[in-house]
């Protein structure tokens, strides 16, 4: 699974290995989660078009959507400045992103210094993952 992909902007040392991964959607450029990549899960994004994690608690690779079918279509990668956070602009297959059953990662919003959630569930996370969310 190698392909030659130029990594001298991108700065894993600063992340212990790592780099931030923002991802947008590609059409509403809502952002739906962020995830962190090592060189292996960034070439296999790249290959696959299937955007692809390295979970920190796991320490292994995982590619969104293994195991619900909500995978995340790559469209572009972007690098900041700092070369230690990616922008992953890419399509969303399935009805949300978030493993807890909403579309984004980011349902909730701080209000009065509680934290409410902004939207409704959009899928059965205990249909998709059998009550292991």
């Amino acid at each position: 699974m190698s392909q030659e992909i130029d990594t001298t902007l991108l700065d894993f040392a600063k992340g212990d290995g790592l780099v931030t991964a923002v991802v947008q959607d590609a059409r509403s450029h809502r952002v739906l989660m962020v995830g962190y990549m090592n060189r292996e899960a960034l070439e296999k994004t790249v290959i696959t078009g299937h955007v692809t994690f390295f979970s920190r608690s796991r320490r292994k690779l995982w590619t969104k959507g293994e195991s619900s079918g909500h995978f995340l279509n790559l469209k572009s990668i972007s690098v900041d400045c700092d070369g230690d956070a990616l922008l992953v602009q890419a399509e969303s297959v399935g009805p949300g992103v978030c493993h807890n059953g909403f579309e984004s990662c980011f349902y909730r919003a701080l209000s009065n210094g509680r934290w409410i959630e902004t939207e409704s569930a959009v899928y059965d996370p205990n249909a998709v993952y059998g009550g292991k969310s």
